[in-house]
């Protein structure tokens, strides 16, 4: 469903344990809401907890939580990490996306 680059997966890891979260344990929580530039945009956070809404998928060691309705829109994407001079952190590389924003933080279908 979700893929996790390499590198995503060990800043997931330094982030969650920073955060007090147990990185193959607890759950990073993406989904979809409506706002952006762009009509979407993707939310990312860390979650011990899941919802009956919620489907777990797990790749690269990392464990995801997606709730129903964002699952459309996700499919397929890759979530990658982005650092150097103009890192941005977590980004979402979504094959569904037709248009994104200069920030890659939203996007529309």
């Amino acid at each position: 469903m979700i893929k996790v680059s390499d590198y995503a997966k060990d800043k997931a890891v330094q982030l969650m344990t920073e955060e007090g979260f147990k990185p193959f344990e607890d759950f990073i929580r993406v989904g979809v809401k409506s706002g952006g530039c762009s009509g979407l945009e993707y939310v990312l956070k860390f979650d011990s907890e899941k919802t009956e809404a919620d489907q777990v998928f797990e790749d690269n060691g990392i464990k995801i939580i997606i709730d129903k309705k964002s699952i459309l829109y996700l499919a397929g994407t890759t979530l990658e990490y982005s650092g150097g001079l103009n890192g941005k952190g977590f980004v979402f590389n979504n094959p569904n996306a037709n248009r994104t924003c200069g920030c890659g933080e939203s996007f529309s279908l």
